[in-house]
């Protein structure tokens, strides 16, 4: 009986030693955690598998719908110490991606042009303070100045021109605050149920609009759209994914699919 206790603690010290000398299995946390010699890593959002995390199942992250395509930001933490407790790990979190502006329509302030409704105050003077709309050829009319040329201008560059022009001998030191009551309409066309001119909506998107204008018709090509942007005088087109933002004034024009 003694020899067969001496056999069997023999044995388990030698399968306990065995597992001592296995690879100990790296931990995961999100990135941006102190994390001891740290490695970041990256993998595309489609197809990122989600590290085992203490002892969990190892599963993959599905594509968000009508979402950029980001990455999953990942720190490796080295293993604990021999006998030491397992740290709790907190799973990774989806990370957009730093430019969210498409390629071809650059990200540019806000320029005014026909059919924004204007709130201009002139501190201290009442006649002078009312809504004002930037007409077809993008000029606004005031009391006492007359016509100020407001297509292509931000709110603060609209500003400094009607106290400049309030300078020329009616008022010594304006103070002029401009600011955008109702932004002027998007345009859709194509392949949706009701084309044509929608008012804007803030926080909009290609998506959003597409759903204003009653979905998509069964022949719609629903990967991209073009989308013709105004800045100022000029404008920029380009093929858009549908979770592109939109501005007042985009013309968006969805084609049809041939097969």
């Amino acid at each position: 009986m003694g020899l067969g206790r001496l056999l069997l603690m023999l044995l388990a010290l030698g399968l306990a030693a065995g597992c001592a000398r296995q690879p100990a299995q790296p931990y995961y946390a999100q990135a941006g955690y102190p994390a001891a010699a740290g490695v970041a890593a990256s993998a595309p959002i489609a197809a990122a598998p989600l590290p085992r995390m203490a002892g969990g199942p190892v599963g993959k992250v599905p594509l968000p719908a009508s979402r950029p395509v980001g990455t999953y930001q990942i720190a490796q933490y080295p293993p604990p110490a021999e006998g030491g407790p397992r740290p709790l790990v907190p799973a990774p979190q989806y990370v957009p991606p730093p430019q969210y502006a498409p390629a071809g329509l650059p990200e540019q302030p806000y320029v005014l042009g026909p059919g924004d409704r204007l709130r201009i105050v002139v501190f201290g003077q009442e006649g002078l303070t009312s809504s004002y709309i930037v007409d077809a050829a993008g000029n606004i009319f005031m009391p006492l100045i007359g016509g100020v040329a407001a297509q292509g201008l931000t709110t603060p560059q609209l500003s400094a021109a009607v106290a400049a022009k309030l300078r020329q001998g009616f008022i010594r030191e304006p103070h002029v605050a401009v600011e955008i009551e109702t932004y002027r309409p998007f345009f859709i066309l194509g392949e949706v149920t009701f084309p044509g001119q929608y008012p804007f909506v803030a926080n909009m998107t290609v998506e959003t609009a597409v759903a204003i204008a009653g979905g998509f018709t069964p022949r719609a090509k629903k990967a991209a759209v073009d989308l013709t942007r105004p800045y100022g005088l000029q404008s920029t087109r380009a093929t858009v994914p549908l979770y592109t933002p939109v501005r007042p004034g985009d013309t968006i024009m969805v084609a049809e699919r041939w097969f």
